[in-house]
């Protein structure tokens, strides 16, 4: 649920941007009308989709921007305690979301799993990379 608010959350900052699109200049010769026989070529913006963003790098840069919130002693890294504080804060908002609430130790609980799964390469802290592939559903 954690990664489902956090990637949501990502689209709805990145939406603006995906919505926006280059508006085409005007000639000012005007374009003879097109006969019958001959259709008017669509342009090229219009016949290509627009592209949605892609949600490991609205997570990337959500977590760029938060890290050093959570990053106490600036090492670059987040050893458990930053972790699960950062993680505790999103189980927070994602409860506010949906009105459920959990024990405090289950949410505790959850916060290990987390690191645990998270901290893929074992070294005992979260690196940024580690986070974002985490967080965007690139482990466990």
């Amino acid at each position: 649920m954690i990664r489902t608010l956090l990637v949501t959350t990502a689209l709805a900052i990145a939406a603006p941007a995906m919505a926006q699109q280059t508006a085409t200049p005007q000639s000012a010769t005007p374009a003879a009308p097109a006969t019958p026989a001959e259709p008017q070529a669509a342009t090229p913006e219009a016949a290509t989709p627009a592209t949605p963003a892609n949600p490991t790098n609205a997570v990337a840069s959500i977590v760029d921007t938060e890290f050093p919130a959570y990053d106490a002693n600036s090492d670059g890294q987040l050893d458990q305690s930053e972790f699960s504080k950062w993680m505790v804060a999103l189980k927070d908002q994602e409860m506010k979301a949906t009105g459920k609430t959990l024990p405090a130790e289950q949410v505790t609980a959850w916060a290990n799993g987390a690191f645990t799964t998270a901290d893929a390469d074992k070294s005992v802290s979260v690196s940024k990379p580690e986070l974002v592939t985490y967080l965007s559903g690139g482990a466990g």
